[in-house]
């Protein structure tokens, strides 16, 4: 018997669970395996602000709140289990390519800071000689950008090895190849049958992503997501061209810069779109120019788990209780506030209240 049963072993799984751990819950993680459709395969490893939550003030805040407490996730895993995960935050550039592209990102930027709340993130509209003067390598034929301090990057090969190096130091029973096939109330606790056996728990999460929707009405759980494809590009070890990470474009400590990033909603397909491929490279060579002559040495395509509005879901069920979902796209930008602000939430028994904009019932409204 666990205190909590996570099901789903990817990013936010795994900082839920680590931050469970970490408060002293017993804790058992479910992992599909690499069979499941990983949103972390595709994560780009932005820790992203700007633009996120126009429309749901209390997302920009929450978003916020992660970026801001992410040195301490950073260090915690470095001290604790000796991984540098790479976490950089001196800023985030999104370029315009034209005065359209500058004209909306204006738009959405004054949209955001009508919000409540919202005006702190500092996001701010900058001319093309400034984001030049911050990145000499963008383009001399750029409009100017929107710019965000608290913007910025890090490895989510790394994070995951980190967490997943947590997992094990707090001896969490982490059992890979475990798909959950059903899920039960019992009253007192739960009980999941998984295609290698059956596991108990007092409460579970979860964090399954695109599962959630198959699982979560065994538990009383509406969980409306969809996937969403796309695609990333990876280019040889380059020289640095630049250290901010400028929207879609990030260069790693190693050196290749990732070219993202794509929407499409195809369903559950995987496959690559060399049109698509042909157009994020070509982007990336308009703001970057140097890029005009680097390989691209790999390229795949992954699912984004996207609820309608595209914002988070937490909630805990009202016919189960101690069950809880937690599911979103942001599983690096969001994985402090998971692991450091969630976690304890969820073992506190206060989710409704601080959650509450976040709940599934907004969408039936």
């Amino acid at each position: 018997m666990s205190d909590v049963a996570v099901i789903g072993g990817g990013l936010v799984g795994s900082a839920v669970a680590w931050g469970l751990a970490r408060e002293g819950a017993k804790v058992t993680v479910l992992d599909e395996g690499d069979v499941a459709f990983r949103a972390s395969r595709g994560n780009f490893g932005l820790v992203w602000v700007q633009g996120k939550g126009e429309g749901m003030h209390e997302y920009a805040a929450w978003t916020r709140k992660s970026a801001d407490i992410w040195p301490e996730l950073a260090a915690a895993i470095g001290e604790e289990d000796g991984v540098d995960v790479g976490l950089r935050q001196p800023g985030g550039v999104e370029a315009c390519l034209d005065d359209q592209e500058y004209a909306e990102a204006e738009l959405s930027v004054k949209r955001m800071h009508n919000q409540p709340g919202v005006g702190g993130n500092d996001v701010r509209m900058i001319s093309a000689a400034e984001a030049r003067e911050l990145e000499p390598a963008l383009s001399p034929d750029i409009a100017g950008a929107s710019f965000c301090p608290h913007d910025g990057h890090v490895s989510p090969l790394y994070l995951l090895r980190g967490l997943h190096a947590g997992l094990a130091r707090h001896k969490v029973d982490h059992r890979l190849d475990h798909k959950v096939e059903r899920l039960r109330h019992t009253g007192d606790g739960f009980v999941l049958e998984t295609a290698r056996g059956t596991v108990h728990a007092d409460q579970i999460v979860l964090a399954a992503g695109l599962g959630n929707g198959r699982l979560g009405p065994m538990v009383g759980l509406d969980v409306p997501t969809a996937p969403d494809h796309g695609q990333i590009l990876v280019t040889q070890r380059m020289p640095k061209l630049f250290s901010h990470p400028i929207g879609r474009l990030r260069q790693t400590e190693e050196g290749s810069v990732m070219i993202g990033a794509s929407h499409a909603r195809i369903g559950y397909s995987t496959e690559l779109d060399i049109a698509t491929s042909a157009r994020l490279a070509d982007r990336a060579r308009r703001l970057v120019p140097a890029l005009g002559t680097a390989r691209i040495v790999r390229t795949w395509a992954a699912l984004r788990i996207m609820s309608p509005d595209g914002f988070p879901i937490y909630a805990e069920s009202e016919t189960c209780p101690g069950a809880f979902v937690v599911t979103c796209h942001s599983g690096v930008t969001l994985a402090a506030a998971h692991a450091l602000e969630l976690a304890p939430t969820i073992l506190q028994g206060t989710l409704a209240q601080r959650f509450e904009p976040f709940h599934f019932k907004r969408f039936a409204r």
